[in-house]
């Protein structure tokens, strides 16, 4: 298990995790409009987990730095984490009370 952050506001939409050097954390993001994503700036390559209403995974990718990404349908969450930090499925459901 690993602390998870909240992506709250617009500049933590906007920069994520670009110019970090490690984390030891997975970054939340709750999204609105898109969910096409970058790994532009980044140092470190990623796990990317996208998630439905439900909190359900319904696609993994992992990106390497200066990567672009679309998912085949639009996600309501997206958790970014560390390459290999956590070992999630597609079809798990994820436990995030404080949405």
């Amino acid at each position: 298990m690993i602390k998870i952050k909240y992506a709250d506001t617009f500049f933590k939409r906007l920069t994520g995790l670009m110019f970090k050097k490690n984390i030891d954390y997975g970054l939340l993001f709750i999204l609105k409009y898109g969910s096409s994503i970058h790994t532009c700036f980044m140092r470190f390559n990623i796990d990317v987990y996208f998630l439905d209403e439900n909190k359900i995974i319904f696609e993994k990718t992992t990106l390497k730095p200066w990567k672009f990404y679309k998912p085949s349908k639009k996600a309501k969450y997206l958790l970014e984490t560390k390459e290999n930090e956590l070992n999630l499925k597609k079809g798990e459901k994820l436990n995030l009370d404080e949405i």
